[in-house]
């Protein structure tokens, strides 16, 4: 059973260890300096390939920081690519879930298929590593607006196109959904954006503000 795993599935990392480390460190920086593309090198290498419709950066990030202790969350279109579900379970042995709500990871194959961030696990006061990461597919995705980021590990403020984003204005738009998500700090969502070959972030401790820096 495990050999017709492996011989339909396409691999995941061609060196696991080494791939991992690099994608990782590409993440933490991300973390560390929001906004801010970071290069994931297994996915520029072209040494990591996904199965539609999930973006091989996406998939690297899940390689690399979820395991079988790691709830996920996939939006419909993901949900509904049986080699999707059979390639994240058969590499990270991750358990699916149902409710955006009981993942600590959310993975949306687009902008638009973001989850609300209020819908998603906000850790407690006593826990917050228990809050959810947002992992968005921003393949192909053009700027959104000029917005500004300021707050821990940037330098001053930063401006920034907003790509990947989903839909930013109105009352239950990304910006306004941000601001919320940024009052119960420590509690809080954290959201990666997964491009073509690199990865940004937007740490909960991030504020996100409409203009140019």
């Amino acid at each position: 059973m495990i050999g017709a795993t492996t011989a339909t599935h396409l691999p995941g990392f061609s060196a696991p260890v080494h791939d991992a480390q690099r994608t990782f460190r590409a993440v933490l920086q991300a973390m560390a300096r929001p906004t801010l593309p970071q290069d994931v090198d297994p996915v520029r290498e072209g040494r990591l390939r996904t199965p539609a419709p999930l973006g091989a950066v996406a998939g690297a990030v899940l390689l690399t920081l979820c395991d079988e202790q790691t709830p996920i969350w996939l939006d419909r279109a993901l949900a509904a690519s049986e080699d999707v579900r059979e390639w994240i379970r058969f590499h990270t042995g991750a358990r699916l879930v149902a409710s955006s709500g009981d993942a600590l990871f959310a993975v949306a194959s687009s902008p638009s298929a973001a989850p609300r961030l209020a819908d998603l696990a906000q850790g407690t006061d006593e826990e917050p590593h228990l809050s959810a990461t947002l992992v968005i597919d921003a393949t192909g995705t053009a700027p959104v607006g000029a917005f500004v980021a300021t707050g821990p590990g940037v330098d001053g403020s930063v401006a920034w196109d907003g790509s990947g984003l989903p839909r930013v204005h109105g009352e239950d738009g990304f910006l306004a959904q941000w601001r919320r998500n940024r009052v119960g700090f420590p509690r809080g969502v954290d959201v990666v954006l997964a491009a073509e070959t690199t990865v940004r972030a937007l740490p909960r401790t991030t504020e996100l503000s409409e203009g140019s820096a």
